[in-house]
């Protein structure tokens, strides 16, 4: 089976360099889509996948720079090389710190720019080894959502109150880009894309399947994720300033749970407390028991004693 041929997005002003370029690309087994302003790129991306996007610093409408900040923004990722004919080191610097995997100026030779393509596909394959969805990477440090830690290393949710739950990959891109964009709207589509993928042919139902799986694990910890809410007809919100209710919340709960179990523990004691008393009367009672046998056999014993004369005769002088 033949391998996919990669999609290069070229992003140029100058309009004879640009079809050179896509010339040059396409005799070498890539796929080329050409635009010479920013925002027809922007609405490409927005739309379908590229593989890489060359991209030209100087633009008509915008900078490449400010390109590269708006895909950002729209949480867009596509590797980049940047094309300039400025060689300066101040440019170059910027657009690495951007977010640029290379830079390549002008003059420059096919074959080179060529190989850097190739170095920059070869990187980026490599670079989602690690994704478990879309925006989401085994990699990424542990993060608080609702009152409960979640460990993407582990791809697993620990509870304030001890326990561990496992949670599959699609949980784990939802509740990552929650997080990533916590106290602002996050409309359904947006988040559909940033799991699955702009290609992916998900419906709105299969993500309200996932939300439900993430909020019932929460409910049976105690948690009622109030920090998360639903706005209807548009998406999701997670005010992280609302963190704190959901941690207080499942707190009081667990507190309540560890009172009732050591309540459940102290009772027998309380109780025993309560029954000393009817023992040890009881106890006394049986003791009394026992010994009114013996007392009623020595009474017996002295009235059958005979009685001598002397006792009898100092009975006699009394009466």
């Amino acid at each position: 089976m033949a391998k996919p041929k990669p999609l290069i997005l070229i992003v140029e002003d100058d309009k004879q360099i640009a079809q050179m370029i896509s010339e040059q690309l396409e005799a070498s087994g890539m796929l080329t889509q050409v635009y010479h302003r920013a925002h027809n790129a922007i609405r490409f991306l927005s739309n379908n996948f590229a593989n890489l996007l060359l991209l030209d610093v100087n633009l008509p409408d915008q900078t490449g720079f400010s390109l590269v900040e708006d895909l950002r923004k729209a949480n867009i990722r596509v590797p980049i090389i940047f094309l300039t004919a400025d060689d300066s080191e101040i440019y170059k610097v910027k657009g690495l710190e951007m977010g640029g995997d290379d830079y390549i100026t002008k003059p420059f030779s096919f074959p080179e720019l060529i190989a850097r393509i190739h170095a920059v596909l070869r990187r980026a394959e490599t670079a989602f080894d690690y994704h478990v969805t879309k925006n989401a990477t085994i990699t990424q440090d542990p993060f608080r959502f609702c009152g409960a830690t979640v460990h993407p290393i582990r791809m697993e949710v620990q509870f304030d109150d001890g326990s561990v739950e496992k949670i599959g990959r699609k949980e784990l891109g939802i509740l990552t880009y929650l997080h990533q964009n916590a106290n602002n709207v996050v409309t359904r589509r947006s988040l559909i894309h940033a799991v699955w993928g702009i290609h992916a042919d998900v419906r709105s139902r299969s993500l309200d399947q996932y939300i439900v799986k993430i909020r019932s694990l929460y409910d049976d910890h105690g948690l009622p994720m109030t920090a998360y809410k639903t706005i209807h007809g548009v998406g999701y919100i997670y005010n992280i300033d609302e963190e704190g209710a959901d941690s207080d919340t499942g707190g009081k709960r667990l507190r309540s749970q560890a009172a009732a179990k050591n309540a459940v523990k102290v009772q027998p004691a309380a109780d025993e407390v309560a029954a000393a008393p009817k023992k040890a009367a009881k106890k006394a009672t049986k003791k009394a028991a026992k010994k009114a046998p013996a007392k009623k056999a020595a009474a017996k014993k002295a009235a059958d004693k005979p009685v001598s004369r002397k006792a009898a005769k100092k009975a006699a002088k009394k009466k």
